[in-house]
């Protein structure tokens, strides 16, 4: 399976340094609505037409989505600007006939706040929704009374960044959902490629107020329901709640607890900040810190990697899973190894918050500033410790011999790691401002990509011998780790209000990124002058970051790092297609759409409120650990 290159996705990069912005690349030409109904149900019948001849075994990926778009505007003689709405109409003919089989109970209505009557809408917002029962003023109402009467779930926010979560949680298994094409082109990006079964209704404009819908749309699938035929689209939604569930049902059993005795008061305590936490008594203390650390926050990617990978070479049950199968286990061992790489993952955001005296993670103060440097290092130091214990403890179950390949694994990513930020900090202690390209690659590559490496490498190990993967594994995960951090050092210059980082803080920091490296080596006599004025200067945050935006713009920087992404996701691509078996190229392509999403530029996060008693306390639950 070969896909479109990074390069060709919607929009090519800009050549122009003075239209450069650390932004996603633009695509509003690709996102007009046909104006007329007409002509909107016309492009409808075409994505119909040209559904005929899809291949419903796997979900497609974004790029091969785009693809199919072009194709058919092509055929019929649209113009180009209607891709978005084209795309999101092909979405809808894949997915429609098993959305409508899922009952709906385990459906969720997404609605955008924009339907409401802007300037005299008495609604507003609280913990349980827009309150729109009293009042019938718009289409809001209508959507959401209905739709709880017949039993969905019902969400009404300004975006979608939490439906994905919702889903793996396992509360709900398809998605109706009321965007614009700005929303829309989010979510082909983090939900569809994972399977999930979705229809989609575009809002006539994006401008956010007073817009309208095509309501016939909405209104034919909302209260439908018809039995699945034969086919069954893969999807890696089981997989994802089988991993979950290893932190959410079985954390106890898998990681055993010594001096915390599983006391669920003691976990309690450890999630209520430092004033209760010191509550603990100083035994409990580390080790009912370390789990609550473990068990919750961030995105339990690696864990998944690991069990996805297994999976795909021991017969992909959970790939071919049913959405609604909530039985898929994995063997105990499978599972602690997973947490395993979890484990040190969390081990190295302790040292590396400490290292570099972050404030916050997962939305909360950082460790080292709850609890003092000392107490901090010492956590990190024990949950490597965690991690090695969990390897250990599933020896007999997977074998001596596979449990020493993996440790092996571990710990060289552990090292690679350490090399990578020690580079990291002695370059920022040593004073220079002559960082290459090719240096700050290679310390990228040592800091991100072990993790991947370790996470693949273990899950492929315990299916199995895993010589001829042993170079795949190796060169697919240092491309890959390489683009994520430069995709990271992107978003750094958006800030991120979610998890309240500051914008450019690693420039004001004086820390080893690419883009440095690039604009050092870019720049003139005067830029570089002007780049070493800015670093030593007394200026408020705001002010340097300004200031050196000012001149990575001047440079054409971002580009030219958004260009670096693309070519290394062509890397990986490539390595990809040569993979077998099926299941496994499948996850590496899931993989790269999902490390490489360019979600990963971050928009400040808009209010999320859930309705529905039924879904509010797990939606809520996971919004505060896994953000």
């Amino acid at each position: 399976m070969t896909s479109t290159p990074a390069s060709q996705v919607i929009v090519p990069v800009e050549e122009h340094p003075e239209a450069d912005k650390p932004k996603r690349r633009s695509t509003a030409q690709f996102k007009f609505v046909p104006e007329t109904l007409a002509h909107r149900e016309k492009i409808r019948s075409d994505a119909v037409a040209f559904g005929k001849t899809l291949d419903r075994s796997k979900p497609f990926t974004r790029n091969q989505l785009e693809a199919m778009a072009r194709e058919m505007l092509a055929t019929h003689g649209e113009p180009e600007k209607f891709l978005g709405f084209a795309m999101v109409m092909l979405g809808n003919v894949f997915w429609r006939e098993q959305f409508l089989a899922i009952p709906f109970e385990r459906r969720m209505l997404l609605l955008p706040h924009c339907l409401k009557h802007a300037e005299g809408c008495p609604a507003d917002y609280d913990e349980f929704g827009l309150d729109c029962e009293r009042c019938g003023a718009c289409s809001i109402a209508d959507y959401k009374v209905k739709a709880e009467q017949l039993g969905y779930k019902v969400l009404v926010a300004e975006g979608s960044p939490i439906v994905l979560k919702i889903i793996v949680s396992g509360h709900i298994d398809g998605i109706l959902g009321v965007a614009c094409l700005n929303v829309l082109e989010k979510a082909i990006d983090k939900v569809l490629i994972a399977g999930v079964p979705s229809y989609a209704v575009p809002l006539h404009s994006g401008d956010c107020k007073n817009t309208t819908l095509d309501e016939s749309w909405v209104w034919e699938c909302l209260d439908k329901y018809e039995p699945l035929p034969d086919h069954k689209t893969r999807s890696f939604v089981p997989l994802m709640r089988a991993s979950n569930r290893a932190f959410d049902e079985h954390f106890e059993t898998l990681t055993q607890p010594i001096r915390t005795d599983a006391l669920k008061g003691d976990r309690v305590k450890a999630a209520g900040g430092a004033d209760t936490q010191d509550q603990l008594s100083p035994l409990k203390f580390t080790e009912t810190v370390v789990l609550d650390w473990l068990q919750h926050g961030g995105k339990r990617l690696r864990p998944f990697i690991t069990l996805a990978a297994y999976d795909a070479l021991t017969g992909a049950a959970g790939l071919t899973a049913d959405h609604q199968d909530q039985a898929l286990e994995y063997p105990p061992a499978v599972n602690r190894v997973a947490m395993a790489i979890e484990a040190f993952h969390k081990a190295s955001l302790i040292h590396d918050d400490i290292q570099d005296n972050d404030q916050f993670r997962y939305g909360k103060e950082t460790l080292h500033r709850q609890y003092g440097v000392g107490p901090a290092i010492n956590l990190g130091d024990h949950l490597i410790g965690a991690g090695y214990r969990l390897v250990s403890a599933s020896r007999k179950e997977l074998g001596a011999e596979v449990a020493a390949d993996i440790l092996d694994a571990f710990s060289a990513a552990h090292m690679k790691l350490c090399e990578g930020q020690g580079a990291e900090l002695q370059w920022s202690r040593s004073g220079r401002h002559d960082l290459t390209p090719a240096e700050a690659m290679k310390i990228y590559a040592l800091k991100t990509s072990p993790a991947f490496e370790a996470a693949l490498y273990a899950g492929i190990r315990m299916a199995g011998p895993v010589d001829d993967y042993a170079e795949m594994i190796t060169q697919f995960s240092r491309h890959l780790g390489v683009a994520f951090q430069i995709l990271n050092d992107l978003s750094d210059w958006l800030g991120d209000d979610h998890n309240k980082l500051v914008a450019g803080q690693d420039a004001q920091s004086m820390r080893p990124t690419l883009l440095w490296a690039m604009a050092w080596e870019a720049a003139a006599p005067a830029d570089r002058e002007e780049l070493l004025r800015v670093a030593s200067s007394t200026y408020s945050p705001h002010a340097k970051f300004e200031a050196f935006k000012r001149v990575f713009e001047k440079l054409g920087i971002f580009t030219k790092a958004q260009t670096l992404v693309e070519k290394s996701r062509a890397r990986v691509e490539t390595l990809a297609d040569s993979v077998h078996p099926d299941p496994l190229r499948e996850l590496l392509y899931f993989v790269i759409d999902t490390v490489l999403s360019e979600e990963h530029l971050p928009a400040a996060p808009a209010p999320v409120v859930v309705s529905m008693e039924t879904v509010r306390k797990p939606v809520l639950h996971q919004l505060q650990v896994n953000a």
